[in-house]
């Protein structure tokens, strides 16, 4: 299957924020990135603003 087009952008998030969001993805086995796109792509999902067929699978 081929990969989405990504892009990139800068996202600020205080230092306790960051550290929790690390602590999270290496708990759940994902690198800090994808687990914030994980996290965005649930927000979304539950949000009910995002298609399931283009929800990011594990």
């Amino acid at each position: 299957m081929a990969k989405k087009a990504t892009k990139s952008f800068i996202l600020r998030v205080d230092s306790d924020t960051m550290d929790a969001i690390e602590k999270w993805a290496a708990d759940e086995f994902r690198s800090t990135n994808g687990q914030l796109q994980w996290i965005i792509t649930e927000a979304l999902r539950k949000a009910t603003a995002m298609k399931p067929s283009l929800a990011i699978r594990d």
